[in-house]
């Protein structure tokens, strides 16, 4: 699937800000299953110093500096992205969960690149009570894709989608208690978990369809940038993409930016200002295919 995704960041200051520092991640990735045929970032007001490169984790990041007074800010990204993530492997494949767990702890060429996903980050700590909420999950010997998916599906059933009754500190346990939230919530629940029970998991940023293929129902978490797990399989399998806002598996409605061990990694836009004061964000986020795309291409 071809996709054409827009991504508008917009600040407005109630006070001119003076001297601004920026890191932006907002330009979809090349990476197997998906390949960025171009794309663009526009910055208004123009930076007087824009450098393009790759984080730690090997995301397309863009640091900005801005040394002229101004009210407003807005980066814009564009880009059309071909997207064809393999189906992942039959369930009944892929090793019992505790022999996933035995291989990262090893450590070794088979675990070296994954064991940072195996800690606590700043975002997301690993929590007792979200662990033992997912270990009814993961019985005995069961299959790692199989618990997975039903500790994705567990999720979607058992929380409510509702903005605005968490903020970007809310801890696991907090959101584990009130059952609802965002994308960003459940992404870190899940992870969370994961980590406590021993799985590689690491968190994945990025946009999915703004409007359902026909007869679907319109998926949560679009129009906005978006968040799902990743979780690792093993040396054999690699990592399968989990939305648990959805209860879904990634194949061909996603649109990935980056990952990171939890939000923190790859904010879309992050920094420090001189100035400002009463501000007001607005984001706006299109993903849709590139055929029904009306604006002409670039």
């Amino acid at each position: 699937m071809i996709y054409r995704v827009r991504h508008l960041t917009r600040y407005a200051y109630g006070s001119p800000v003076d001297l601004a520092a920026h890191i932006v991640h907002v330009t979809p990735r090349d990476l197997p299953g998906q390949v960025v045929r171009w794309t663009r970032l526009e910055i208004t007001p123009a930076p007087v110093r824009r450098v393009d490169g790759a984080d730690y984790f090997g995301n397309r990041v863009t640091w900005l500096y801005h040394e002229a007074p101004h009210t407003t800010f807005d980066v814009l990204a564009d880009s059309e992205v071909d997207v064809a993530f393999p189906p992942p492997p039959p369930e009944t494949a892929t090793p019992a969960w505790e022999d996933i767990v035995a291989t990262a702890r090893a450590g070794g060429d088979a675990a070296w690149a994954v064991a940072e996903f195996l800690f606590d980050s700043p975002m997301c700590a690993t929590s007792p009570e979200a662990g033992r909420y997912a270990a009814q999950c993961f019985t005995p010997g069961r299959p790692i894709l199989a618990a997975l998916l039903d500790l994705n599906g567990r999720i979607h059933r058992e929380f409510r989608f509702r903005a605005g009754v968490t903020t970007l500190s809310t801890p696991v346990d907090q959101v584990l208690a009130r059952r609802e939230g965002v994308c960003q919530d459940f992404t870190h629940l899940m992870i969370s978990a994961l980590r406590w029970l021993g799985v590689p998991a690491r968190y994945m940023s990025g946009y999915i369809r703004t409007r359902p293929p026909p007869g679907q129902q319109r998926r949560l978490g679009a129009d906005q940038s978006h968040a799902w797990v990743a979780a690792w399989l093993g040396p054999a399998h690699g990592w399968v993409g989990l939305d648990p806002t959805n209860g879904i598996v990634v194949r061909d409605e996603h649109v990935v930016l980056g990952w990171g061990r939890d939000y923190a990694d790859i904010s879309p836009v992050h920094g420090l200002i001189l100035g400002g004061g009463n501000d007001v964000l607005t984001v706006g986020v299109d993903l849709v295919p590139a055929e029904e795309w009306a604006d002409p291409l670039p």
